[in-house]
C-alpha cells in the first residue's frame, strides 16, 4: 500500500535550469504576467510554470480541455478526472495497488502528478476562469495549435472587462511528451526573457516574435503564432 501523505510535508519545488536573462531583464517583480496553457494542466503547462516560476516570472498554469486526461495502459483506457481535482489525489488514486503504480512509474505520469502537487494544488481549467483574474495575464502562451485556438476563442466570446486590456497570445507548438516539455520550457523562458525586454509590448511583440521564429528555427523546428487580444 502507497503511504499516506495527509502528513507528510508538501513536496518540494522543482529545480530547473533558471537560465541567464539579458541585463535589460533583471527586474524584481517581473514586468510580466504570464498564463501558460496547455490542454490537461499537467505536463506542457506546468513544466512552463516550473520554469518561469523559478526563474522569478509571474505565472499561472491552466488548461482548455473538458477533462483532465492521462496516458492509460492503451489508447482506449486513458485516465480521467475532472478539473480541479488535487494533483495528490491523482497520485493516489494511480498508485492504489503495487500493478498500478509501478505501471504509471514507468510512463511517467505519477512523476507528472508529484510534479504538478509541489506547484499548485489542482489542474485549473482556463475557460473556467473569472475574466477579471484572466484579465490580468499579459501574455498567454499555448503549447499547441488547437489550444491557442481555444484560448482565442474564448477571449472573443467573454464579456469586456472594465480595463479592456491587451492580451498577447502565443502559440508555442509543442508535442505532448515529457521530454518535448522539458525542451520547450526552457525556449518558453528564452522567449519571455525578450518579451520582459520590450518597452511597448503592443508595438515590439509581433517583432519579437517573428525574429524568435526565425532565430530558433535555425536549430529547432518551433511552430510560433501570434495573435493580440484585448479583454
Amino acid at each position: 500500500m502507497p503511504a499516506s501523505s495527509s502528513s507528510a510535508p508538501p513536496l518540494p519545488r522543482p529545480a530547473t535550469p533558471p537560465g541567464i536573462p539579458p541585463p535589460e531583464a533583471h527586474r524584481m517583480p517581473s514586468k510580466l504576467s504570464y498564463g501558460v496553457v496547455c490542454s490537461s494542466n499537467i505536463n506542457r503547462s506546468m513544466e512552463a510554470h516550473v520554469v518561469l516560476g523559478n526563474a522569478g516570472l509571474r505565472v499561472e498554469s491552466y488548461g482548455t480541455g473538458t477533462q483532465v486526461r492521462l496516458p492509460g495502459r492503451s489508447a482506449m483506457e486513458p485516465r480521467i478526472y475532472r478539473f480541479g481535482i488535487p494533483y495528490e489525489d491523482m497520485y493516489k488514486s494511480l498508485s492504489a495497488n503495487p500493478e498500478d503504480e509501478a505501471f504509471f512509474v514507468r510512463n511517467g505520469v505519477l512523476q507528472l502528478c508529484r510534479r504538478g502537487a509541489a506547484v499548485k494544488k489542482a489542474p485549473q481549467r482556463w475557460q473556467d476562469m473569472p475574466s477579471e483574474f484572466v484579465a490580468e495575464h499579459d501574455v498567454v502562451i499555448a503549447f499547441e495549435e488547437r489550444i491557442f485556438d481555444a484560448v482565442i476563442e474564448d477571449l472573443q466570446i467573454r464579456e469586456p472587462t472594465e480595463n479592456f486590456a491587451p492580451i498577447h497570445v502565443i502559440c508555442l507548438d509543442t508535442k505532448d511528451n515529457p521530454l518535448e516539455a522539458q525542451k520547450q520550457g526552457q525556449v518558453c523562458l528564452e522567449l519571455c526573457w525578450r518579451l520582459e525586454a520590450a518597452q511597448d509590448l503592443v508595438t515590439e511583440a509581433p517583432e519579437i516574435v517573428d525574429a524568435f521564429e526565425k532565430e530558433r528555427m535555425s536549430h529547432t523546428p518551433i511552430k510560433l503564432l501570434y495573435q493580440l487580444c484585448y479583454l
